[in-house]
């Protein structure tokens, strides 16, 4: 038993602490975590599980991910983000990650991940001025690297998606910031609930 080759998720975890404890700055540490997110993208254990992953649902103004580890040591957090048919034709609200980084990969399906920059200089409570900066057809395999916040949105496109989300700190316990950009309204509220499931069949 315990000669047991480590599973996918084992060996991202292992490869992850890895470069934590290597890298120090932030921003490298993150741009080399993305292809051994792609690694876990690839493996076909992992996308014949995540069939069976629940659909995450949206209640009481907060989205839903899954959450398939968290990090005692390093603090980031392995997230899924399943959107299924009660899903299609919707976009998740415009919004910012707040102070984290967080990498986003589709492991099955597609959708559109919508980038915008922020034009105003932050000084007033409540208003922020955006402008769409570009609109990206995504699809298995493709990572994005979501620095602290840096404003975007994930549109689906009429087919089940799935992705994978790692963070640097386990969402939904601190605001992000909200963007309405046909109003310039800006507010925040907490992240998404974190519904504890595994990743991998036991």
């Amino acid at each position: 038993m315990d000669n047991e080759e480590p599973n996918a998720l084992e060996r991202f975890i292992e490869k992850t602490r890895s470069l934590f404890a290597a890298e120090p700055d932030l921003e490298k540490r993150w741009t080399a975590l993305t292809p051994v997110l792609a690694e876990l993208l690839a493996d076909p254990e992992v996308l014949e599980a995540s069939k069976s992953w629940p659909d995450c649902v949206p209640r009481d103004g907060r989205a839903e991910n899954l959450l398939f580890y968290e990090d005692p040591d390093y603090g980031f957090a392995i997230n899924g983000l399943t959107k299924g048919n009660a899903r299609q034709g919707g976009r998740a609200r415009i919004h910012d990650h707040a102070h984290i980084y967080t990498l986003y990969g589709v492991l099955d399906g597609h959708e559109r991940i919508e980038r915008y920059d922020r034009l105003d200089d932050r000084s007033k409570p409540d208003y922020a001025e955006i402008r769409l900066a570009s609109d990206k057809h995504v699809g298995p395999g493709e990572i994005d690297l979501v620095r602290p916040y840096e404003v975007h949105t994930e549109t689906t496109v009429g087919e089940r998606t799935v992705a994978l989300i790692i963070r640097s700190q386990k969402g939904g316990s601190f605001n992000q910031g909200r963007y309405k950009p046909e109003t310039n309204e800006y507010y925040e509220s907490l992240g998404p609930r974190q519904t504890p499931v595994e990743m991998l069949p036991l």
